[in-house]
């Protein structure tokens, strides 16, 4: 089912760990609007980098697969509000986070996660959006430079 116009339900609740495991990843219907917000807030950033498709590494996670993979307890990927990306076609994560943080563009958190991908969380709809920008690597977590 399409949320967007180029991101659908199953690319944001995909994935092949949750597979490989036998994990059913499978939101509560009371998350639908969450990854519409999030499959709207992708299509803002993809505007961002040049209308250039991005991959999702990590959309949608349950309890089970959030453990399984090492999330943060209260990670926005819990509610459908958060994915993992990356955009080969507009440059490295590192181009990636500057340029959204560059963007007037409303998101809740963005991370640099191992030099590796971006992390990009939205809040829930009507509640303020912090714009927390963070570089997660093997020192720790610190704020974006």
């Amino acid at each position: 089912m399409q949320l967007s116009e180029h991101f659908s339900f199953e690319e944001l609740v995909a994935s092949e760990t949750a597979a490989r495991y036998g994990i059913d990843n499978t939101p509560p219907i009371s998350y639908d609007a969450n990854l519409r917000h999030l499959a709207d807030g992708l299509e803002a950033v993809r505007v961002i980098l040049g209308n250039n498709p991005i991959h999702i590494n990590s959309g949608y996670r349950s309890r089970e697969l959030n453990k399984l993979v090492g999330g943060q307890p209260n990670s926005a990927h819990l509610t459908g509000l958060a994915a993992d990306i990356i955009c080969p076609g507009f440059g490295p994560p590192r181009a990636v986070c500057a340029a959204i943080i560059k963007s007037p563009l409303g998101f809740d958190q963005i991370i640099l996660e191992f030099f590796s991908w971006t992390h990009i969380a939205f809040a829930v709809p009507g509640i303020y959006a912090r714009r927390d920008q963070l570089i997660i690597d093997s020192g720790g977590t610190r704020a974006w430079t």
